[in-house]
């Protein structure tokens, strides 16, 4: 059984997010959403909420798991026993942040591969923080909200 990990801050989870898990669902066997606890980014919503939001947002894909983490990405790989990492390149701009990931991540772990997708066209200029940022002004543009994260406040 082929196993992936899709880690990521989902603060929230938007439409691109899933996207990539309705395309990667067909490739794998089974994806884990690994929602990581990243305090570093200072996150909108709790690991929970974070977890919720994608319970409900992912409930239509079988081969899905929800699970949060708060340590080393390998590692948490590693535990899930997860073949790979699955990534998101919305722009030419995410490559060089990702490929450095992906090498750090083959130098810690090396039998773990990192895989990368891209979002349908319409949604590659969606992000959590425009998604935060353009919720704060959910009363101005209500239908541009709507279309970027699948579920209100």
């Amino acid at each position: 059984m082929k196993t992936i990990v899709y880690p990521g801050t989902f603060d929230p989870i938007t439409n691109g997010h899933i996207d990539l898990v309705e395309r990667g669902s067909k490739l794998f066997d089974k994806i884990i959403i690994g929602i990581a606890s990243s305090q570093r980014k200072s996150p909108l919503f709790s690991v929970d909420e974070r977890s919720e939001l994608a319970s409900e947002a992912l409930s239509h894909v079988p081969n899905v798991e929800i699970i949060g983490f708060d340590y080393l990405l390998v590692q948490f790989v590693k535990d899930c026993k997860a073949d790979a990492i699955m990534r998101g390149l919305r722009a030419v701009s995410d490559f060089e942040y990702e490929f450095q990931l992906a090498n750090m991540n083959r130098a810690l772990a090396p039998e773990v591969e990192s895989i990368f997708l891209t979002p349908a066209e319409r949604f590659s200029y969606i992000s959590s923080s425009l998604v935060r940022e353009i919720s704060s002004l959910d009363v101005m543009y209500p239908s541009l909200y709507q279309r970027m994260w699948p579920r209100p406040c």
